[in-house]
């Protein structure tokens, strides 16, 4: 799954490819991309559009909180937030929305609706969220995430330090 190609408003949707595991999902605020993971196999990537400035989303590992087929914005204008799924209880969610190819949110994650259908489904309440203000690949977001796996190109543990003699 090619992530680079993917256009505002598109996605991957590959469930098939690990049919059990933890849920847990990676965005990355640069790329404007989200990647699901289900067992710690890449199931899904999608374009995303997040907080704009002075709106910014969060960035750090948050539980699901609450899901909601239908739910309405209290804080701005009462406006629609179709599969929502709480991540704070001030106001951020991943809920489906319009997807203009940058960010453009109150700071929330909006998600294409046939998407955010699809992950609403297989999500469940407590599921991890990690938020990252970086740009890893797909198959480094989730050990970037956790802290627990091999990446590079952004310090990970695989490569030497600046000045180490090997």
């Amino acid at each position: 799954m090619e992530d680079g190609r993917l256009r505002p408003g598109e996605y991957v949707w590959q469930p098939e490819l690990a049919s059990e595991g933890e849920i847990e999902i990676v965005v990355s605020l640069p790329l404007q991309r989200a990647y699901v993971y289900r067992g710690g196999v890449l199931i899904g990537i999608t374009t995303v559009s997040t907080g704009q400035a002075g709106n910014e989303t969060p960035v750090g590992t948050f539980n699901i909180l609450q899901k909601r087929r239908e739910h309405y914005s209290n804080l701005y204008n009462n406006a629609p937030m179709p599969f929502m799924q709480r991540l704070t209880w001030d106001g951020i969610a991943l809920h489906a929305g319009q997807i203009p190819g940058r960010p453009a949110s109150h700071g929330c994650v909006r998600l294409p609706l046939d998407f955010a259908r699809l992950l609403f489904g297989v999500t469940e309440m407590g599921g991890a969220v990690h938020v990252l203000d970086a740009s890893p690949s797909a198959s480094e977001a989730l050990a970037m995430a956790r802290g627990d796996g091999a990446f590079t190109g952004m310090g990970g543990p695989e490569e030497p330090m600046p000045g180490a003699s090997n």
